[in-house]
């Protein structure tokens, strides 16, 4: 009968240990957006700006989270984060860079 005091674990989307993570999932979410916009970004070769530095924050923000995270649901959800960041990045990186440089 100790199965019947066990914690329902399975309703929560990003703490598979019962414990709220305000911080992990600050990072999370952060770091999603910001991959979003710095991978959607990249594929317009004037928005370079954008998409590097997005980029930049974002691997920045998914690495200390990855750092801290505890559940795998979060350390899921950043390294998606991450992935797009990252893609982002380097195209911008590609198309001009974080200051404005022109590449032909």
């Amino acid at each position: 009968m100790a199965q019947v005091m066990r914690p329902n674990t399975a309703g929560g989307l990003f703490a598979t240990d019962g414990k709220p993570h305000p911080l992990q999932d600050a990072l999370l979410a952060v770091t999603l957006v910001l991959g979003l916009i710095a991978f959607i970004s990249a594929q317009f070769h004037h928005l370079h700006l954008l998409s590097s530095w997005t980029g930049l924050v974002g691997i920045l923000t998914g690495a200390y989270g990855q750092w801290v995270s505890v559940t795998t649901r979060e350390r899921f959800g950043l390294i998606l984060g991450l992935g797009l960041s990252a893609v982002g990045f380097f195209l911008g990186m590609a198309h001009g860079g974080l200051f404005g440089g022109v590449v032909d």
